[in-house]
């Protein structure tokens, strides 16, 4: 009988190994670290990101685009957290509001649920957010929480609140004097079918536009030199970011590469935002919460 070779790990898979067993229970489990993390889980920053947009007409150079996902309403995120982050996005007096998915909490584990209904958090959830203002537009897509829980239910609170659902379609903001740029929206790469040409619709080569998608994951499926800049969430930075290891945990198949910021994809960029709310209890270590707020600039100026 063939013994197989003990198991061998290279330096980057031992130092996320003990950051799972060791370093990350020591953090969360801990009376300090528990109070600690549960006040950064509370604790949302703004976070402003300027970055050059390929064909943006001079007309919306300095467009500011508020940039929220992940809210995850639920038993550890309350609709007064939520409130807090809709005025701080409010002070910042954004041009548009983005929304990339993820209202709720629902967990695919049963003893998870907590014997909780996660849908009765939908519409309470949206009903909040529907305080944010932006004279330009307000848009939203869905995650793969939102699906697990209740899409239609999820669409219609979008709608109540007024936003406008681009869910593979799109949208055009226009300027005097004929200036325009495409606001499109990529159905979720995990619970959802998305379909880009769809959501670019009519958008030609030279004109600007920005997608909105939940999963950074799909940047990687994208091949169309039309699109430039991507907006998305779900990874929520990882929640705890360890010193020397990273995040132990990111919700990707390209492990570190989009847990946050803004990172060139293979075609186009995306900036990843770190969310509002939290997966399980609110625990965050060394990657807060956060509002984004973006200003667009152009080439042509």
């Amino acid at each position: 009988m063939t013994v197989p070779p003990p198991r061998m790990f290279d330096r980057r898979q031992f130092l996320q190994f003990l950051a799972r067993r060791v370093a990350l229970p020591v953090l969360t489990v801990g009376a300090g670290g528990t109070a600690y993390t549960a006040w950064e889980a509370k604790r949302p920053v703004v976070t402003r990101v300027e970055t050059t947009l390929r064909d943006l007409p001079a007309a919306f150079d300095g467009l500011t685009v508020a940039f929220l996902s992940d809210t995850h309403h639920g038993p550890f995120v309350p609709l007064s957290y939520l409130a807090d982050v809709v005025e701080m996005t409010n002070d910042l007096r954004p041009d548009v509001v983005l929304l990339g998915g993820d209202y709720v909490q629902r967990r695919r584990a049963a003893f998870l649920h907590l014997g909780i209904d996660h849908r009765r958090y939908v519409a309470p959830g949206i009903g909040v957010l529907s305080g944010l203002r932006a004279p330009m537009g307000r848009f939203a897509v869905l995650g793969n929480h939102d699906y697990r829980t209740d899409p239609s239910a999820t669409r219609r609170a979008l709608a109540a609140a007024g936003f406008t659902e681009l869910t593979n379609t799109g949208v055009w903001l226009e300027r005097p004097g004929g200036a325009r740029l495409r606001i499109a929206g990529v159905d979720d790469c995990r619970a959802g079918r998305p379909r880009l040409r769809q959501a670019l619709g009519d958008l030609r080569a030279g004109q600007a536009c920005v997608v909105l998608t939940h999963n950074p994951d799909y940047v990687e499926r994208i091949r169309d030199a039309r699109v430039d800049l991507v907006l998305s969430g779900h990874t929520h930075g990882g929640q705890i970011v360890l010193p020397f290891v990273g995040a132990p945990v990111v919700p990707s198949r390209y492990g570190q590469k989009y847990r946050a910021g803004l990172v060139q994809g293979p075609t186009a960029r995306v900036f990843v935002t770190a969310g509002v709310g939290t997966i399980g209890p609110p625990v965050r270590f060394r990657c807060p919460p956060e509002v984004a707020l973006l200003t667009l600039r152009s080439q042509l100026v």
